[in-house]
């Protein structure tokens, strides 16, 4: 898995599983969903659903996927596996899987929830190309962001909406100081901007630099994951 993205979560492990796995309370957190919509299936059966994602006012790219999880074992760790798919023809990411893994820390001191996905971009090289400069790192970042967004629902009780607003306004002061900067003393501009970008956001405001990026030992995919044959929608 290509992307991995991992965080510490000070909150119960029923909490944290209810809102990542309910459509409704895991689409107000997630940036990369705009809505998830579960479809009906058979007691036991994987779950499939559909999602979209807005990406202009006007313009939504939606797909199907397929998931199933794993609410007990013996380790007290949980996980989740799905597979997705878009054939929508703006859509860069055409067919991907992924997982997450919810692990309790031994000392009780929270709960490491991590994923790791890729996806097969379309459009060939040109595509390739593309995914490698634009989409995978904001996929990357957006997950992330999104990661640091729960946790702070979960820990400080910050709902998602106002997590956003936090986001939106700390970007606008940010951007109001260094226009100041160019304006009153064009020699600190740069240095202004420099400090715009480095110094950490507020702590009431998600950041994507807060999650560990990288694996700290060697990550596999779930052999749950093995088990989800196509993110096709079933038939009617």
């Amino acid at each position: 898995m290509s992307l991995y993205i991992e965080t510490r979560i000070r909150a119960d492990l029923d909490d944290l599983w209810a809102r990542t796995q309910e459509p409704g309370q895991h689409q107000r957190w997630d940036l990369r969903f705009t809505e998830i919509t579960y479809l009906p299936c058979a007691e036991g059966e994987p779950q499939h659903f559909r999602y979209a994602t807005r990406v202009l006012p006007f313009v939504t790219i939606a797909g199907t996927g397929i998931s199933a999880g794993e609410k007990r074992r013996s380790d007290g760790t949980r996980t989740s596996a799905l597979r997705f798919a878009s054939p929508h023809p703006l859509s860069l990411l055409e067919e991907g899987s992924g997982y997450w893994r919810y692990v309790p820390e031994p000392d009780g001191d929270g709960i490491r929830f991590l994923t790791g996905y890729d996806y097969r971009p379309r459009w060939g090289r040109l595509g390739a190309l593309a995914d490698r400069a634009v989409l995978r790192p904001l996929m990357g970042w957006a997950t992330a962001w999104s990661f640091d967004r729960l946790r702070l629902w979960l820990e400080r009780g910050i709902t998602p909406e106002r997590a956003l607003v936090h986001a939106a306004a700390e970007v606008a002061v940010r951007a109001l100081l260094v226009a100041a900067a160019v304006v009153l003393a064009p020699m600190t501009a740069l240095a202004a901007a420099a400090l715009a970008v480095i110094l950490p956001p507020l702590p009431i405001t998600p950041a994507a630099r807060r999650c560990l990026r990288t694996p700290p030992a060697p990550a596999r995919a779930p052999r749950l994951l093995s088990t989800l044959a196509t993110a096709k929608e079933p038939r009617s």
